[in-house]
């Protein structure tokens, strides 16, 4: 003969053990699960970045290559890039300031 108080005992105990591995179970599947998401997702993020590098390398390439085809530089033929550098420089800034002065004029012009 078994005492209920036992059975209820052993059967209550059965379940949660049942239960702890159901959720042992489904918690390590979870974590495998957003383990492999996370790399597909760190894969996709390099692939991606990938790409991207590739897209802008073969952007700047080809647009390297247009310049160099269809446009010469004033200052290509001279010998020291320093000096082109330098006239470039100088040559912005007259344009800058005749910008500026012509604002200038247009303000002035405005206000009247």
């Amino acid at each position: 003969m078994s005492n209920p108080l036992i059975q209820a005992f052993f059967v209550g105990r059965a379940v949660a053990e049942t239960l702890n591995q159901q959720l042992e179970y489904a918690l390590t599947n979870l974590m495998s699960e957003v383990g492999k998401f996370d790399a597909e997702q760190r894969e996709n993020l390099r692939q991606f970045t990938e790409q991207v590098l590739e897209r802008a390398r073969r952007e700047e390439e080809l647009s390297m290559q247009g310049r160099t085809s269809g446009y010469t530089s004033p200052y290509s033929s001279a010998p020291n890039k320093e000096q082109d550098l330098q006239a470039m420089i100088d040559e912005l800034r007259a344009e800058v300031a005749e910008l500026r002065a012509e604002l200038q004029r247009y303000r002035i012009n405005r206000s009247l």
